[in-house]
């Protein structure tokens, strides 16, 4: 029962995460919008973390934790600079790539080739990004995957779903609430040397500062109820769970922004999801 209420939560504060971030890139950029919501989610975790002794990890669990930084701070700016230029309503689909991703992964890493039933589930999810990414301004093709909004998602995913591998190992080396507060730190840090080293880094009005302070409380719902998830179930399967924040995004994208076509990416949204589910559980 707590699970199914720990996917709900993830779902929910995903989604309003992926709102604000939107919201966020109209008043500053992607570097500084989430270089302040980790510096927040930090903050939050600081007392938290003086009552663990560090001391008790070895290096093997500090490089993971580093690995998995990187991957979320250069995930996620990358996911809000797409946000920036893009519709909630076809980017938030888009994540249900992931399953193919990692069929192509399996492929190079294991030697692992997709079965006739994973190929008919790869068909459905591109069937499925047709009713999506296909607008009357601009016809689906393969040059839509060269849309810059739509790469900068498709990279994101591909971060974010090798960090989920890395996660799950620090969790298995701790716990899910030593990994939350693991990935608060670390994606601050690697946010703060990436906004360091931007030649122009911006300083947001006060009165935005409301911006990542939200996404940083989403987040870090988000990412204790990922955790917590990912103790109770398989990566993937949990993965293809939280495929359902893309029905939630394609709502704000038409309340918020009023995006069009909103009838047709849900029936998009819907045959890419179960697509991708079904790769995960037959």
């Amino acid at each position: 029962m707590f699970t199914t209420i720990a996917v709900i939560c993830r779902i929910l504060s995903n989604s309003y995460a992926n709102l604000y971030q939107k919201k966020a890139s109209e008043h500053m950029s992607p570097i500084t919008t989430n270089m302040l919501s980790y510096g927040i989610m930090s903050v939050l975790c600081i007392i938290p973390a003086m009552f663990i002794d560090w001391t008790q990890f070895n290096y093997i669990f500090w490089a993971n934790v580093v690995v998995a930084g990187i991957l979320c701070t250069i995930g996620t700016i990358s996911l809000i600079e797409a946000l920036k230029i893009g519709e909630l309503s076809v980017l938030a689909p888009i994540n249900s790539y992931k399953s193919i991703i990692g069929l192509i992964g399996a492929i190079i890493i294991l030697k692992e080739f997709p079965s006739t039933k994973d190929l008919f589930c790869i068909l459905g999810i591109v069937l499925g990004s047709y009713f999506v990414l296909d607008s009357k301004t601009n016809r689906f093709s393969i040059k839509t995957f060269f849309r810059k909004d739509v790469r900068l998602r498709i990279f994101a995913l591909i971060c974010s779903g090798i960090e989920a591998s890395f996660l799950k190992k620090i969790i298995l080396m701790s716990s899910y609430k030593i990994s939350l507060i693991l990935w608060c730190f670390s994606g601050f840090m690697c946010s703060l040397i990436i906004y360091m080293l931007n030649n122009k880094p911006n300083n947001p009005r006060i009165n935005k500062i409301k911006y990542p302070f939200i996404i940083g409380i989403m987040l870090i719902l988000m990412q204790l109820t990922t955790n917590y998830v990912f103790t109770k179930m398989e990566v993937g399967t949990a993965l293809a769970l939280f495929q359902l924040s893309s029905l939630v995004s394609l709502y704000f994208g038409y309340k918020f922004y009023h995006e069009k076509e909103i009838i047709k990416k849900l029936a998009g949204t819907v045959i890419m999801i179960v697509s991708a589910s079904l790769i995960l559980f037959l």
